[in-house]
């Protein structure tokens, strides 16, 4: 199956946020209706939930766009040492 092509840049946030939380209750309803009787096809699960991800991957890539350089820096140096603690 190939990936559909999801044109997530002309959304606005609230969009994005709302589109999140009716895919998560579908999530949820297949999730259940999967463990009751079984779904004809259980990998609509993992489409499902790669969905989801690109959704919030989209929502984090415009927090990150919308970071001053001060702020992107702060993330930076707090990522180099939680990668020093390990």
């Amino acid at each position: 199956m190939a990936k559909e092509n999801l044109d997530l840049g002309a959304k606005e946030v609230a969009d994005l946020l709302a589109d999140i939380a009716s895919l998560e209750n579908e999530y949820r309803q297949m999730k259940f209706d999967h463990a009751v009787k079984g779904l004809a096809n259980p990998m609509e699960l993992r489409d499902l939930r790669r969905k989801i991800a690109r959704f919030q991957t989209e929502i984090r890539q415009r927090e990150l766009a919308e970071m001053s350089p001060e702020q992107l820096e702060l993330r930076s140096k707090l990522r180099a040492r939680r990668r020093r603690q390990r």
